[in-house]
């Protein structure tokens, strides 16, 4: 489950895998994770929509193996690779597998996150089972359309508390502490596939970073 004592910061992968550079690249990918991991981020959503099925069951595999209890490894939608390869939970689309569907065929302990836009949709999701929302975008991402805002995000984090509510899109080193301020966590991709970056959080988490009685 998740521990909702502590910032949700959540490590979403950035997708430049493909079938061709995976020997080259998913090496550097996974290095991320281990910082990550190191550090105590929560949340990690491995989201390589150009890989074959067989390839992001490797990734997932040899990312799971890298976790400790206090990290998290989702899988972007398929649920199938999510749970063959011991992966923590899984990810969905606003237009993805219902969660009420999800929850009922598989073990309670199994991670359920949404993505959502408005407050309906997180209510909906809330409702059916999911374990957390993501909301975006926070602030302005090219091709995303109008930011929502910080008060945006405030007021549904308000109105759902205590259920878990971050903060996604373009989430950023000026701009996270905002968030923090004022959701359960925040999401980013470009951010925290950055190892200085992750470092930073590692006060943060520090104290409970190998407390193997959380689960």
């Amino acid at each position: 489950m998740l521990d909702k004592t502590k910032p949700l910061i959540y490590l979403i992968t950035e997708g430049k895998l493909t079938d061709a550079n995976f020997v080259d690249e998913s090496e550097r990918l996974l290095n991320v994770i281990r910082v990550a991991v190191s550090v105590g981020i929560p949340l990690i959503q491995i989201r390589e929509k150009c890989l074959s099925a067989r390839l992001i069951f490797r990734l997932v595999n040899k990312a799971v193996a890298l976790k400790t209890k206090q990290t998290k490894i989702l899988v972007n939608e398929r649920t199938d690779i999510a749970f063959i390869a011991g992966a923590d939970g899984v990810h969905l689309p606003s237009e993805s597998i219902p969660v009420e569907d999800i929850r009922r065929k598989f073990p309670r302990d199994f991670l359920i996150g949404v993505s959502c836009h408005n407050k309906d949709e997180c209510i909906k999701a809330m409702i059916s089972g999911a374990d957390f929302v993501t909301v975006s975008p926070i602030f302005e991402v090219p091709g995303k359309g109008k930011p929502k805002g910080i008060e945006f995000l405030k007021q549904i984090a308000e109105e759902m508390a205590p259920f878990p509510v971050i903060g996604l899109g373009g989430v950023n080193q000026e701009n996270y502490k905002q968030v923090l301020q004022v959701a359960s966590g925040f999401a980013a991709i470009r951010f925290l596939n950055d190892e200085t970056n992750l470092r930073s959080f590692e006060k943060l988490y520090a104290e409970r970073l190998f407390d193997d009685s959380r689960s």
